[in-house]
């Protein structure tokens, strides 16, 4: 269809359409979630949760307090995210380097981003002089694993690191080995005066889950904390 000009033209431009326009031209929806940073300002409250540490290893015991931030507080969008930590003992032995490793670990918090990695960072260090087991059997390598041992277990509680359960075939694996491992023993659970986590004294250190819970059955080894077995 032809079209008429009848005035005087003074200028152009070429239209593109809108399937030709580059997907960087499209609009980006704003947004007004925030995220963690490290230039973002401290609250004047902030919520804590201390955990206490106590090991053969020292007379006094550790107190570890991480605080956390509520960010978008009230929206579909609002999460806790640790924010910084303490470290008090009455035993100045080590306090340098905890003063010093709680600045940097704080550091790393409103750094923002996956700080989850702290976690592994932290188990994997070992002490010369050996470790100890804590109440229930689990092995800790060194004091600063188990300073990363409460960080895990406060990153698990605010939901920055998930559960992993057990799958109900390896449930149902651990509580029956446990059940013939007793029985065969002469124990009891109605008798016996161990928690429910605790594992039989004659147990060994299982490999995968740090945990002195392997028992040997029918000329097998397996874990009754993770039911991690050769024979499986």
């Amino acid at each position: 269809m032809a079209i008429k000009i009848d005035q005087k033209i003074v200028g152009y431009r070429v239209k593109v359409m809108d399937s030709d326009k580059p997907k960087d031209a499209e609009p980006k929806p704003t947004t007004n979630v925030v995220q963690m940073h490290e230039r973002l300002e401290r609250p004047e409250v902030l919520l804590g949760s201390t955990y206490k540490i106590k090991t053969p290893l020292s007379e006094h015991a550790l107190y570890v307090t991480i605080n956390d931030v509520v960010l978008n507080a009230d929206t579909e969008h609002e999460q806790r995210r640790p924010f910084e930590i303490f470290i008090n003992s009455k035993n100045m032995e080590h306090f340098q380097w905890i003063v010093a490793l709680t600045r940097i670990i704080s550091a790393v918090f409103r750094k923002g981003g996956d700080i989850t990695f702290l976690v592994e960072e932290l188990h994997s260090v070992f002490d010369p002089r050996g470790g100890y087991f804590k109440p229930g059997g689990k092995y800790m390598p060194s004091l600063v694993a188990e300073i990363g041992d409460a960080i895990e277990r406060h990153m698990r509680m605010i939901g920055l690191l998930k559960n992993d359960p057990l799958e109900p075939g390896q449930a149902y694996l651990i509580a029956e080995k446990r059940a013939t491992f007793d029985a065969r023993s002469g124990r009891s659970p109605k008798n016996t005066q161990e928690p429910k986590t605790s594992f039989p004294k004659e147990a060994r250190l299982c490999l995968k889950c740090h945990t002195k819970a392997v028992v040997q059955l029918d000329g097998c080894t397996v874990c009754l904390n993770c039911a991690d077995s050769k024979c499986t």
